[in-house]
């Protein structure tokens, strides 16, 4: 059966998330992925983040997470060879996805400007932290600093304490998800309109995606939104989290009908709210027409009464009303066992050398006629030089010097940092 982007040919020139993400999900709709990296390769093939005893050398999880099923060659773009080499990859190619910074870009003759001129049918994609224009085009970013520039770290937990950053990097994945539209959005531009172009996107404008309604809620009222620790800064009502009496916590999101209200405020020991012409609409129990003191109040019963209860207790209930919006707060070992996961397929196993067989997130779109799928296992670095290389007619020899020159610089990189790690040992203070 046919996948939607079966023939079309990505060159990624990419680091980290945000752009290798993006190429991932091009990937696992059809399209040949093929990752250029420099001698040492994408830097987040050693990160090895906490907790980590997978042997030395093993790939880091960021670097599979977000890589599998690709090509990987290694070149120094620096060398004339390095140039030939990407020059000649893109003549056969439908997408150039980049994140690399654009005074990078242009001093390896790989900005936009040249590279239209040259291929013209090309779609150049490229994503960085703060967008493509403005005094900060080309300040550094990591996902955390993204989501501080557009509001997300001030909204979120308790405002007693310093705002809290989210407990995963939303925004940098979230930055890929648009990357990823903007370039089917562009492929199926130059299908109807025969020509490529340049699509652009950023963390910063991802964060402002992901807070499309609070910042025109804010924009519109002038309100001053304060974070609310286990709610929304947004939703009065009893939208959030609780924690039951043996440490769990639910997420009680709406109540739809009368009926399931009853059952809680029964289930609850609250049968007063039952009672209560506050709480009676669905609208009501997501704080329309409500005072902030009724919020408080509401709030308060229900925090007492899901410390009445085990987890097992309240889930055994909810699992009885159908018409309840709840879930339970499930940590990341529960989400790579959750049944849902593996039914809709969105987890998928690979296999990493060191680490051998090991769970990642999978394919997440479904297509009903030409479906996508995951494609295989993240590549070792430069593991289809040979192939890739012959193909686009490069000599054995040529090949072989390539090779050659990429593992000499990285073997020097890696000399310096030695060098440097031990400089840094012999003058640490005692």
């Amino acid at each position: 059966m046919p996948e939607p982007l079966d023939g079309m040919t990505v060159i990624e020139m990419t680091i980290a998330v945000q752009g290798p993400a993006a190429a991932l999900y091009l990937r696992d709709m059809g399209a040949q992925v093929i990752k250029v990296e420099p001698p040492m390769g994408d830097a987040s093939r050693y990160g090895r983040g906490r907790q980590n005893e997978t042997p030395d050398g093993t790939m880091g999880p960021q670097y599979v997470a977000v890589n599998r099923g690709k090509r990987s060659i290694c070149i120094d773009l620096k060398t004339d060879a390095g140039a030939k080499v990407i020059q000649s990859l893109l003549a056969t190619a439908d997408v150039f996805l980049t994140n690399y910074r654009e005074a990078a870009l242009q001093s390896l003759n790989l900005d936009y400007a040249q590279l239209h001129q040259q291929f013209p049918n090309l779609v150049y994609a490229s994503v960085n932290g703060f967008g493509p224009k403005g005094p900060d085009a080309d300040k550094a970013m990591l996902d955390g600093v993204a989501a501080a520039r557009g509001g997300l770290v001030h909204h979120t937990g308790y405002p007693d304490r310093e705002p809290s950053i989210a407990g995963a990097i939303t925004i940098d994945t979230s930055g890929a998800m648009q990357l990823a539209l903007g370039v089917m959005t562009a492929l199926l531009s130059r299908e109807r309109h025969g020509i490529g172009q340049r699509v652009q996107t950023s963390a910063l404008g991802a964060a402002l995606w992901l807070q499309q309604w609070e910042l025109t809620h804010v924009a519109m009222t002038g309100a001053n939104l304060n974070r609310d620790g286990n709610h929304h800064p947004n939703i009065r009502g009893f939208y959030g989290t609780y924690s039951t009496s043996d440490g769990g916590a639910i997420m009680l999101a709406q109540v739809m009908d009368q009926e399931g209200w009853d059952s809680l405020c029964i289930f609850a020991d609250a049968l007063e709210l039952s009672l209560d012409p506050r709480f009676q609409t669905p609208g009501q129990r997501l704080g329309e027409g409500i005072t902030e003191e009724d919020t408080i109040e509401l709030r308060g019963i229900l925090v007492t009464a899901f410390a009445q209860k085990t987890m097992a207790q309240w889930v055994d209930f909810l699992y009885t009303q159908p018409e309840i919006i709840w879930e339970r707060v499930r940590d990341w070992q529960e989400v790579l066992k959750d049944n849902q996961n593996f039914a809709n397929g969105y987890l998928t196993k690979i296999n990493v050398p060191g680490a051998g067989e090991t769970l990642t997130v999978g394919n997440l779109i479904a297509l009903s006629e030409t479906p996508g799928s995951e494609k295989g296992d993240p590549p070792e670095l430069g593991e289809a030089n040979e192939d890739v290389l012959s193909g686009l007619g490069f000599s054995d020899t040529e090949i072989k010097n390539i090779e050659s020159h990429a593992t000499k610089t990285r073997e020097s990189v890696l000399t310096e940092l030695r060098a440097s790690a031990d400089l840094a040992t012999k003058y640490q203070k005692p």
